[in-house]
């Protein structure tokens, strides 16, 4: 037994792997640091009228009243013992055929998806956690256009120890681009010729698809000519599609799983679930599509740890097949509803002086809150956060995302009518007081930046952030529509 020399902090450290302190000290992002504020006191209409209002957290509240009503119809109750005993880790087989068979139709499939190239975990959390660490070693990198869904970087980092390479998308439109943060191949060149020249070995790119946050689409061309570059340099591909039946206008989707002939099918992965276009963050249930045997077969190893409890994979294989249901009802109520909430979120923003730009999917507005910056700096994006929460108003930081420039927030839309005018009410309310004095007592924004989700223990090989800040105060006047 320990004599007790140490102290308390010595004996926990001692406790750990070197791995698990790694993890242990690992920085929570700004995103979950957000929702943290939030849970801890959350609006309630009666209950807590002055708590926190979260326009923060991507999540459709949109058609609970569609939800509920179908899973509590009779075909739902339904439990055998098989679905309470141990199963296929990589998913019930009738539920993966249930999913192949639905893919094949929404995402638009050539030909019918195969069942055996089905991953099921809990969450697509797991798929990109299991991905990372099957397809790279400790240290290497993966390109992404950045801002991005910044939770990606401890998804892949947790477990897998790799890093992101950024490809910096501006809002500015040169000459060669025809709207703010286009992605362009000459862009991925420039960022995987920049982590070559540090040393970082870049063994995939991964693209969201609706985006998160800029809820733009990627054009089919785009898409192609991304997949011809990863082939170019023998990169995985991995596509998150978890918002690829949240478009709401008359953009055309096109899904990976669409395209006929792909440069490198055995790299290319495609992931997708049912938090978003269904509403069901809490159901946990994310799918990988991959046609390599070697990476399905390194991922079911781990699959164990990840899985998704039988009932559930019933419960949404019965949700699944009711195409009638989907196709008449919840499909076109849930676009006509995300359509109705956006276009009131951006006539409110617009309204007080707040640009936003031009999007087609996802959950969220990506809106610009640049000229009320006290100086263009992440410190002063920072700042105007807490301004917010003190507001008891959460949105979402560019920071959190990432963003090479300082100033844009995402909001998001998908919630009810009164709540969407309650926070454009709490927002108008604070940029009308904006001579107040910064927020004390709070955690600094040097400390927020130093310990920012993308900051956890790993080197980005780009541009630092506060140089690009400097210099966008030079920039032209930017054009978002």
């Amino acid at each position: 037994m320990s004599s007790g020399g140490a102290g308390g902090n010595g004996r926990a450290a001692a406790a750990l792997s070197a791995r698990g302190s790694r993890i242990a000290g690992g920085a929570r992002g700004l995103l979950d640091k957000g929702f943290d504020l939030y849970i801890a006191d959350p609006f309630d209409r009666e209950r807590n009228p002055r708590g926190i209002l979260n326009l923060g957290t991507s999540e459709n509240k949109l058609c609970y009243d569609l939800i509920q009503e179908r899973l509590t119809r009779s075909d739902m109750n339904y439990l055998e013992p098989h679905l309470l005993q141990y199963s296929d880790p990589q998913g019930i087989e009738s539920f993966r055929e249930e999913i192949a068979k639905f893919l094949t139709e929404y995402a638009k499939a050539p030909k019918a998806l195969n069942p055996e190239h089905i991953v099921v975990m809990n969450g697509c959390c797991a798929v990109f956690a299991t991905l990372s660490t099957v397809l790279c070693d400790p240290g290497d990198g993966y390109l992404i256009p950045t801002p991005y869904y910044g939770g990606i970087n401890s998804k892949t980092w947790l477990y897998g120890g790799i890093q992101p390479v950024h490809v910096p998308l501006f809002s500015e439109v040169t000459d060669e681009e025809s709207h703010p943060f286009q992605l362009t191949v000459g862009k991925l060149e420039a960022a995987l010729q920049r982590a070559k020249e540090q040393g970082i070995r870049v063994r995939a790119l991964i693209l969201i698809n609706p985006h998160n946050p800029l809820g733009d689409i990627y054009p089919a061309q785009l898409l192609k000519e991304c997949l011809e570059f990863a082939h170019r340099y023998q990169l995985h591909v991995i596509i998150d599609e978890i918002y690829m039946l949240s478009v709401y206008d008359d953009t055309t989707f096109t899904s990976v799983l669409s395209l006929d002939c792909l440069p490198d099918p055995e790299r290319t992965h495609f992931m997708w679930g049912f938090s978003k276009d269904f509403g069901m963050c809490g159901i946990r249930v994310g799918v990988l599509y991959t046609r390599s045997h070697d990476i399905r077969k390194a991922v079911n190893q781990l699959a164990v740890f990840h899985g998704c409890p039988g009932p559930v994979q019933y419960v949404l294989s019965q949700f699944l097949s009711d195409r009638d249901w989907l196709d008449n009802v919840y499909f076109p109520t849930n676009k006509k509803r995300l359509r109705e909430a956006q276009n009131i979120l951006v006539d409110g923003l617009t309204e007080i002086g707040i640009p936003v730009l031009k999007s087609s999917g996802g959950l969220y507005v990506w809106a610009d809150f640049r000229k009320f910056l006290k100086s263009q700096t992440f410190e002063a994006e920072m700042e105007l956060w807490w301004k917010f929460l003190d507001e008891k108003l959460l949105i979402s930081p560019g920071k959190a995302f990432c963003c090479y420039e300082p100033g844009w927030f995402r909001m998001v839309f998908s919630d009810s009518i009164d709540k969407i005018y309650l926070g454009i009410q709490r927002l108008e309310q604070m940029l009308q007081t904006e001579t107040a004095e910064p927020v004390a007592n709070k955690i600094s924004a040097e400390d927020e930046l130093s310990n920012s989700e993308d900051e956890t223990s790993v080197n980005h090989a780009n541009t630092p952030l506060d140089e690009v800040s400097e210099a966008y105060s030079d920039m032209k006047k930017i054009v978002v529509y």
